[in-house]
């Protein structure tokens, strides 16, 4: 164990894995449930009759943009972290369920420097194909162009220069960053926004988030530490556990309300009966019984019964109706 030139905690593996596998775990390849939203958007679109070359040239470069953005962001992260310290006190040896590997800076794998160049290599990326996913689609709506540049702008500020996580916006960045990863891509190939879209892409942010509350809890002593406001290290423990509550409950009166004023079928609380039935289960597992990452991985998994139940009912309805949603 050593310090760096920040004070933080540095934990040395006995064997290096290498720079290639290092660079993977600090974009966080394995965490891929951000890019499901191009499988919400396309279904949108009634995916089974939309395979045409363009639509699926404009998926592949905006998903492919969307790997470098998560990779800037996560990366910028843990930038931060490892300055601050907040990754030391979270991935320390107090605490053996996180696997210290997935920080390569704490691990000594990758330096501070080659992290950076890394993170805004990946930036610049994702710019790139975002561009060329504007410019080959069949449409390019203001608002959808200005959604992608917001989401790019956002996530790289995240946690690194104006920092949005430290000023208390990290809750509403997860809903409005799925959001904007769903209807940016659907408005490129679309060229507009229905109600119905606007639904399912806040359902699809608050999947995140409703892993994110769990993980900030278990993160609260660390967080407070360096001045990171989340909604756990600002309210009481019970006020926090009344917040997550909250969250859940606004997935399910979300998915009801859309079926109320006429966005959504009859039938879609029915198709997203699963996910209720989850979330109640991750309530009851972290909140209830406290057991806080046992009920972070099962919103993980919650997030993609959401992704599929969102799929499902748009391709049936699309059958349905003979066009898109």
């Amino acid at each position: 164990m050593t310090h760096d030139s920040h004070g933080a905690v540095a934990i040395a593996p006995p064997v290096s894995s290498g720079k290639f596998a290092a660079y993977c775990r600090l974009a966080k390849l394995d965490i891929f449930d951000y890019y499901l939203s191009l499988a919400v958007a396309w279904s949108l679109l009634a995916a089974p009759l939309r395979a045409d070359s363009t639509t699926l040239a404009v998926l592949a470069l905006f998903g492919l943009g969307m790997l470098c953005l998560v990779a800037a962001m996560t990366t910028f992260d843990d930038v931060t972290g490892l300055r601050d310290g907040s990754d030391a006190a979270n991935y320390g040896p107090d605490a053996p369920l996180r696997k210290i590997r997935r920080k390569p800076l704490l691990a000594g794998t990758l330096t501070e420097r080659e992290a950076i160049r890394f993170g805004w290599a990946t930036a610049a990326g994702c710019v790139l194909l975002w561009g060329a996913a504007v410019a080959v689609a069949p449409h390019a709506p203001w608002w959808a162009v200005a959604t992608a540049a917001l989401c790019l702008v956002t996530s790289v500020q995240y946690s690194y220069g104006v920092k949005l996580s430290y000023h208390g916006w990290q809750e509403i960045f997860m809903v409005a960053l799925g959001l904007g990863l769903v209807v940016a891509p659907y408005g490129l190939l679309a060229g507009e926004v229905t109600g119905f879209a606007l639904v399912q892409g806040t359902l699809f942010g608050l999947g995140p988030l409703l892993f994110g509350v769990y993980s900030n809890t278990n993160d609260r002593a660390g967080d407070a530490a360096v001045g990171r406001p989340t909604v756990a290290v600002l309210t009481t423990e019970r006020g926090n556990k009344v917040f997550i509550g909250a969250v859940s409950a606004v997935e399910s009166v979300l998915i009801a309300a859309a079926t109320l004023t006429g966005q959504a079928p009859w039938w879609f609380p029915l198709a997203m009966l699963p996910v209720v039935a989850l979330r109640v289960i991750q309530f009851v597992t972290g909140v209830v019984r406290g057991r806080i990452l046992t009920a972070r991985k099962l919103g993980t998994y919650t997030h993609r019964v959401s992704v599929v139940a969102l799929v499902v009912t748009n391709v049936l309805l699309a059958a349905a109706t003979g066009g898109g949603v």
